[in-house]
């Protein structure tokens, strides 16, 4: 698939999928926060992992808070994303409590910088995602700071995308510099892509 098309085509998946996750009730949200919850901490207890990067949601995202919450209780070492002008993304342990407007209006932690190299130290990453597909393709919001983090990396730990059911799909449109995941991880399932 030529570029070109690629961008149209995510273009307008996003936008599709931007509008499902508004229209979702009240009760959908709450569920399904509460079956990702459960599945994220599942897959933190799987890999015993002690130290991971996650990501603060934003309000028509899969609700990580809870999560985040329960890491800390754990005592686990979180490592939240700050968005920098030059695409990168610095890092920084937040108390999950303080929280900021960044740049694009994402919500992001409050805490001292510790630059891009920070998330090479950790056991697991969990990012956000569109949607995912089949082979473990993931389609992000289309600013790139995923793919290049990750793009970056010398060795990658595990990576999970975390959506909504149904955001799971055959195939997603790509372009040379996307990144795939190692899982995904929705109310009701974990995927793992080999």
């Amino acid at each position: 698939m030529d570029s070109d098309t690629a961008v149209h085509r995510k273009r307008a998946l996003r936008a599709e999928i931007r509008e499902r996750r508004q229209n979702l009730t009240a009760t959908e949200r709450t569920s399904a926060t509460a079956g990702i919850t459960r599945n994220l901490v599942d897959l933190t207890t799987d890999l015993s992992a002690r130290s991971i990067a996650c990501y603060l949601s934003t309000t028509i995202e899969p609700d990580t808070r809870p999560f985040l919450n329960w890491a800390h209780q754990q005592g686990l070492r979180v490592l939240l994303p700050i968005s920098r002008d030059d695409g990168l993304l610095d890092w920084t342990t937040s108390d999950g409590e303080t929280e900021t407007e960044g740049l694009f209006g994402l919500p992001e932690p409050v805490g001292e910088l510790l630059g891009p190299i920070a998330i090479n130290d950790v056991d697991l990453i969990i990012i956000p995602a569109a949607s995912v597909d089949a082979k473990g393709m993931r389609m992000g919001w289309g600013r790139g700071y995923f793919d290049k983090t990750l793009g970056s990396m010398e060795k990658c730990p595990p990576v999970y995308a975390v959506l909504f059911d149904g955001e799971l799909v055959d195939e997603v449109p790509r372009e040379r510099h996307d990144q795939p995941v190692d899982g995904a991880v929705t109310p009701t399932r974990i995927a793992q892509f080999s």
